[in-house]
């Protein structure tokens, strides 16, 4: 066996990959950059090696300083994690060739499946159906809007060397094309080094079914079921679900076969995904499901087919990297169970899903959900990587006891002052949509602002609040006479005019009364705790509320001088401006557009008002929290 794993990734899943490392007696080296240099997985490795500075372009994705690192530390094998350089054929032959252990598939295989139209042509030879499109090489803008209008429209524009949701637009009108196309292959280039695109049919009502695969080098492949992964923004997923509701059996055996067939056509090791669109207009039919794209690395969602199978994904790519073979035959295979992945951002979805950066002051998930995470409380969300700060994963017997524990587990978490994507997660489990099984991938699209968390909390939270500040430990049920916390003598429990506390919270004044608490709430929340004997955080179905009690005698506050500032979320790069100083907007127009994290962040005006600052140029380099613009409210 494998003695000694370098992890070149970062965050949760070099966490997760440590963790049966260490299950499995091996020592485990990690890699980090100087914004990572207190990391967790660098705290849980055995040992860690830097390897520069903090953009990813410097550090995670440079190849050769990745392998320097493994030989300085005597590690024997090298595993990528997801993302980064996990589907780099060059790198992975580079490992092979200093004499490494590679864990992952042959670079053959990773090649042959790297771009999504060459990737096509090979599925089709292998009588893997796939959806139509157009796969040619010729890229002229005027030739793609011909075999656009060809394929009819909608139609989904992708890179071929896309992934992550990167690379890829949803056009419904020929007028839009040309816009599209450019942005498309701006992303794509900045992405991937790789502008070519191809073009495809969009399905009006699209599901995304995917398939879990593994190979050894013994010529043994099997599947290990499908997963549901519909719950989608901005073509990045948000929830998984394994396995795929409405699937019966012979819709799986003909998917599942399939998925096996295309693993074969490359000569498949390790673990892959083979990823499918379906048209879902009249349920899963195995005749309406198609080859989308096999990546060729880890899932992030792969812990929901850990659940249901009881498998330990990591463990058999470890010991399929070391010339084992597959644990188990496709025929001791089988589902147990429903399991709910969802995927915890810092973001603040209030405003555009921009990332949310800065120090966790605050960091609680639900202990009794599976917790993947490369963070602790303490820690710092950084500017330069992937804002995911978790994965919330549940196992139950069915698929809607596994819906209310993932909602009870998002609403019992809270993290401060980092904004979260709590509150949408929990918006979306609870949707009539989710709940029924009729999500497709354009939901989230379709429902637009009522999936976002209220601006201010419900008065029965606040309520609660107002009680938490008069004892910390109520128990909401009954409530005794207590004695007061220092700073809020005056208020008497005795006192049918004493039991109310004033409050600020996101800049509103509330009043809560700790008389109101008793039933407030069903079993989905809310959790809350007082921080300081001057705040409280209530975390109302996944939003974090964070209650502030001012000193005695004096006001709570008011509205920001500046909720019109328009900050840069992150250091990038101004592509577009779209207003002028002095313009009138209006609440969700369009600004300004900035390229960071190789992504394309519409920023919008936050209300009705009038541009009275504008310090953002196209091709201008921002810093994080530099002021772009403001917007004043008009009279």
């Amino acid at each position: 066996m494998i003695q000694s794993l370098l992890i070149a990734n970062r965050g949760e899943i070099a966490c997760r990959i440590i963790r049966t490392a260490r299950a499995m007696s091996i020592r485990t080296v990690a890699v980090y950059s100087d914004a990572d240099a207190h990391a967790l997985h660098v705290r849980q490795a055995d040992e860690a090696v830097h390897i520069g500075p903090s953009p990813a372009r410097e550090s995670y994705l440079v190849g050769a300083k990745i392998i320097a690192a493994a030989k300085a530390s005597g590690a024997e094998a090298i595993h990528p994690g997801y993302g980064f350089l996990s589907e780099n054929a060059k790198f992975a032959q580079s490992v092979i060739d200093a004499g490494l252990i590679w864990v992952g598939p042959k670079p053959a295989s990773i090649t042959a499946m790297g771009l999504k139209d060459a990737a096509k042509k090979l599925m089709q030879a292998a009588g893997v159906p796939c959806t139509p499109g157009y796969l040619g090489e010729n890229q002229d803008p005027a030739q793609l809007a011909k075999e656009a209008a060809k394929i009819g429209y909608p139609v989904l524009i992708k890179a071929v060397a896309g992934g992550g949701g990167k690379g890829m637009r949803l056009v419904e009108a020929a007028a839009d094309f040309a816009d599209a196309l450019a942005s498309c292959q701006r992303e794509a280039a900045a992405s991937f080094g790789n502008a070519h695109v191809l073009i495809e049919k969009y399905v009006l009502s699209p599901r995304h079914i995917e398939v879990q695969v593994f190979g050894d080098s013994h010529g043994n492949v099997v599947h290990l079921f499908e997963r549901d992964c519909s719950l989608q923004r901005r073509h990045q997923k948000v929830i998984e679900e394994a396995p795929a509701p409405g699937m019966d059996e012979a819709t799986r055996e003909a998917v599942c076969a399939a998925a096996v067939r295309a693993a074969r056509a490359v000569d498949y090791e390790g673990a892959g995904t083979i990823e499918f669109i379906a048209d879902a207009s009249e349920g899963l039919r195995a005749d309406r499901i198609w080859f989308m794209e096999m990546n060729t690395r880890l899932q992030v969602e792969h812990p929901v087919t850990e659940e249901i199978t009881g498998v330990d994904l990591v463990e058999w790519q470890l010991r399929v990297a070391n010339g084992e073979a597959l644990p188990l035959k496709q025929e001791e295979l089988s589902i147990n169970g429903w399991a709910m992945e969802a995927r915890l951002y810092a973001e603040d979805p209030t405003k555009g899903f921009l990332p949310s950066t800065g120090q966790l002051e605050h960091f609680y998930l639900h202990d009794e959900a599976r917790i993947e995470t490369g963070v602790e409380q303490g820690d710092a969300v950084s500017p330069y990587y992937d804002p995911m700060i978790a994965k919330v994963v549940v196992h139950a017997e069915t698929r809607d006891a596994a819906r209310r524990d993932l909602m009870r587990a998002m609403s019992k978490s809270f993290v401060a002052p980092v904004k979260t994507n709590g509150g949408f997660l929990f918006a979306c489990l609870a949707s009539n949509a989710f709940s029924n099984a009729e999500v497709t991938t354009g939901f989230i699209a379709a429902a637009g602002d009522d999936l976002l968390p209220a601006p201010l909390p419900s008065a029965a939270a606040a309520n609660r609040a107002a009680a938490t500040f008069l004892e910390p430990n109520i128990e909401f049920e009954d409530l005794p006479s207590v004695a007061l916390p220092t700073g809020l003598q005056g208020f008497r429990l005795n006192s049918d005019l004493r039991q109310t506390v004033l409050m600020e919270t996101r800049g509103e004044q509330v009043v809560g009364d700790a008389r109101l608490t008793a039933g407030a709430f069903p079993e989905a929340g809310p959790f809350q705790t007082a921080l300081s004997d001057r705040e409280v955080v209530v975390s109302e179905f996944g939003e974090a509320y964070i209650f502030v009690a001012p000193p005695r005698g004096e006001s709570a506050g008011h509205h920001s001088a500046h909720d019109g500032d328009i900050l840069s979320p992150m250091p990038g790069k101004i592509i577009a401006v779209e207003v002028s100083e002095g313009q009138a907007v209006t609440k969700g127009q369009k600004l300004l557009t900035l390229e960071a994290m190789k992504m394309e962040h519409t920023l919008t005006a936050p209300f009705d008002g009038v541009v009275t600052a504008l310090n953002a140029v196209p091709g201008g380099q921002v810093q994080v929290e530099a002021l772009l613009a403001r917007i004043e409210a008009g009279e």
